[in-house]
């Protein structure tokens, strides 16, 4: 008769080394497949000299309350919903040496289910190159289960950890304990025994420790992460003035080395006026766009970002979402889709609903040229207080007055459309460390990248059409104006006009519109074409800006900066919403909402603005 075969399950938090354990015990035997109703993988194998051992991997997790479908798989197995194998006979337990406090809470709730377990001191290298050191026998002590130190990739404590998993499989499974199942009582016995039984913490983690009482405080952490924010935008404003005022001075210099080379055809104002004009008016931002990014990768890089992320969780919460949310929406600082598909990490499917609704409310960076061009023309750059940027306060609001908007609107539809409770939040709080340079240069010369890349594609396109709409079809002989009012842009910008007029916007501002639906950044090289186009000379002599100053009022600047912080999203975020959401019925919602927050802002801005000028 053959002899059953004992089940192991191999679990652990995420980046504990727990799958090169899982390769180290198995070696090459392992099987792959599906779990039944699921489409994550599963992997299994013998253990290596013992046949009647199967290993299972089970997927990275931080506690037995799943928030993904992956950690769904690892509470199932766990608690022996696949019938065909039934309730692991052990568990191996994978801890990560170098964050002890933080795994040590998975392994106090695993003891809940009454299943024999044996815990795996993994990373004990890194550990001992970090200066920590664990006295594992007392940890064995304070568990009451073995503690082997292991480290995976070089097969170290194998031998030992084997043997103790064979004599565990003798051991009846018992049946499950009592035992403090909250978050919040098993973290502060996590930290109690990781306390005891840790003989030196190591210079980082010692670090990490001093600092967190300071940066985590409830009351100094806010502060501390807003000022770092309105840092950001004040340097966006005064570090980039002089490498801005370079790329605008190349770009004139180009439109007049053009206006005197070519003869006065239809080719030279399509090179100036339709490409030169247009996407100029963007390239000339990005010195502000690089700025933001450095400091986002810096913060990063250094640790610090995760933490923001938990001095959030308490905003989230106050809305009906959590910590885990504030990641997507961070993402979405750069760009509304891959903060939208960053979503996916959220479980619960109303709280990853409601991040992907609010995303776009977030000020992503297509949207700093339209904000420096309108603060630039209209706002001075006076002092505050003797210390602040005027400018650089404006563009902080700015954004404030996005990430606002997107609670209120989540705390609307956490009570209305989407209603929900929040879930628990939980993250891995990495140590501080030197922010690393070629990680932040590498991120840097993407962005430009992309950004020129759009610059050269999408906004060139845009602008090249739009000088076509805007030129054709020619004036009649007896037209009175410039030849934009009778092209297709001018008859467009003018029945638009009639819906637009109350918030304060003329007929060029609602022909750039349009075009801005394809990409944020375009609505501003739109503005240069169309009003060069217009008949104003001064474009090519003056920024856009100083153009925009003489042409505009500030009732209709404020009324449009707010419609961009509502404002619907261009036609790429359109696409990847609708991807997310399965269908038309929620990206509908979201566009509708939208364009309605957008013009009843717009409209109030514009009224109360012209009433208290008047």
């Amino acid at each position: 008769m053959t002899a059953k075969t004992s089940l192991v399950a191999v679990v652990g938090n995420p980046n504990c080394g727990k799958s090169a354990l899982f390769n180290a015990l198995t070696g090459l035997r392992q099987k792959v497949a599906n779990y039944p109703g699921a489409t994550v993988e599963r992997r299994a194998g013998p253990l290596l000299g013992d046949n009647r051992v199967e290993l299972i991997d089970l997927p990275g997790t931080y506690s037995l309350t799943p928030r993904s479908p992956d950690e769904a798989v690892t509470r199932d197995v766990l608690s022996g919903k696949y019938s065909a194998e039934g309730k692991p006979d052990a568990i191996l337990c994978v801890v990560d040496a170098t964050n002890l406090a933080q795994h040590l809470r998975f392994v106090l709730e695993l003891k809940s289910l009454g299943i024999p377990m044996v815990v795996a001191l993994n990373m004990t290298d890194l550990a001992a190159r970090e200066k920590i050191s664990i006295d594992s026998k007392a940890l064995s002590e304070k568990l009451v289960m073995p503690v082997i130190e292991t480290v995976a990739v070089r097969s170290r404590g194998l031998a030992e950890l084997k043997e103790q998993m064979l004599g565990l499989l003798q051991v009846p499974v018992a049946s499950p304990v009592e035992y403090a199942t909250d978050v919040k009582s098993l973290q502060t016995l996590a930290r109690r025994i990781a306390d005891k039984v840790t003989l030196s913490e190591g210079l980082g983690h010692k670090t990490t420790r001093v600092l967190d009482r300071v940066l985590l405080h409830p009351v100094a952490g806010p502060i501390i992460l807003f000022s770092l924010l309105f840092l950001m935008f004040q340097a966006v404003f005064s570090w980039a003035t002089a490498p801005a005022d370079m790329i605008d001075d190349s770009f004139v210099a180009l439109q007049g080395f053009v206006d005197t080379a070519l003869p006065d055809i239809w080719i030279k104002s399509f090179i100036n006026d339709g490409i030169v004009a247009g996407v100029g008016a963007v390239v000339v931002f990005l010195p502000q766009i690089l700025i933001l990014f450095a400091f986002i990768l810096l913060l990063e890089s250094s640790g610090y970002m995760a933490r923001a992320a938990f001095l959030m969780d308490r905003l989230m919460a106050s809305v009906g979402l959590n910590g885990r949310a504030f990641i997507p929406l961070l993402s979405s600082f750069a760009c509304a889709i891959p903060g939208i598909m960053a979503a996916r990490t959220i479980s619960d499917e109303k709280d990853r609903l409601t991040t992907i609704l609010i995303a776009p409310l977030m000020t992503c960076s297509a949207r700093i040229p339209v904000y420096t061009v309108i603060i630039a023309a209209f706002i001075p750059n006076t002092k505050v207080l003797g210390f602040f940027g005027l400018q650089g306060l404006v563009m902080f609001a700015m954004f404030a007055f996005g990430i606002i908007a997107a609670l209120i609107v989540a705390a609307v539809l956490k009570r209305t459309v989407v209603k929900g409770k929040a879930q628990t939040f939980m993250l891995e709080l990495p140590k501080y460390q030197t922010p690393n340079l070629k990680y932040v240069l590498i991120g840097l010369y993407e962005r430009a990248r992309v950004f020129l890349r759009r610059a050269g594609t999408i906004i060139l396109v845009s602008t090249m059409v739009l000088w076509v709409l805007s030129t054709f079809p020619a004036p009649p002989a007896d037209a009175e104006g410039p030849a934009i009012l009778y092209s297709m842009v001018g008859i467009i910008g003018r029945g638009l006009a009639v819906i637009f007029e109350p918030i304060g916007f003329n007929w060029e501002i609602s022909a750039a519109l349009v075009p801005g639906m394809a990409a944020r950044e375009v609505a501003v090289a739109a503005l240069g074409t169309v009003y060069s186009l217009s008949g104003n000379e001064d474009v090519v002599a003056n920024s856009l800006q100083h153009m925009l100053g003489n042409a505009w009022s500030l009732p209709t600047a404020l009324s449009f900066l707010a419609w961009y912080i509502f404002a619907p999203q261009c036609l790429s975020t359109i696409a990847v919403t609708r991807r997310e959401t399965g269908g038309w019925k929620w990206t509908s919602f979201m566009i509708a909402y939208l364009f309605v927050l957008a013009y009843g802002a717009s409209f109030v801005t514009y009224q109360v603005s012209s009433f208290l000028l008047s």
